[in-house]
């Protein structure tokens, strides 16, 4: 499967990414890509795309990675809404023992054979 993704190729602190074709297989660092489709400045936040190679990968069967997708959203070559790609939140320990302690605790289950009768109940009362 194909996938357009990003490519770092920017110095140390200065980033910047090509935005690649390659299979889905491979990793993003290594030079085994198809073909080059767009770059972006991550500082500057300008995206350079050209849109009609990326459409024509897209109607392929090539998917974007979240990031990208986000990136063909926003510069209007993809008419679709945002990904959220922000990782999903996990509860703090703290929290999550704030809950347990609000929680109250469920009562036992007491078999019949050891449960007092009613009658027994009342007249020993």
């Amino acid at each position: 499967m194909l996938k357009i993704r990003l490519q770092r190729i920017g110095r140390k602190n200065d980033p910047s990414f090509r935005m690649i074709v390659t299979d889905s297989r491979r990793a993003a660092k290594k030079s085994n890509f198809v073909e080059v489709v767009g770059s972006y400045d991550a500082r500057k936040g300008t995206p350079a795309i050209n849109a009609e190679r990326v459409k024509h990968w897209m109607s392929v069967g090539a998917q974007a990675s979240g990031t990208v997708h986000n990136i063909l959203v926003s510069s209007k070559v993809v008419g679709e809404k945002k990904r959220n790609v922000l990782p999903k939140k996990t509860v703090p320990a703290k929290a999550a023992e704030a809950v347990a302690e609000v929680a109250p605790e469920p009562t036992p289950i007491v078999p019949a054979e050891e449960a007092p009768a009613p009658e027994a109940a009342v007249e020993a009362a």
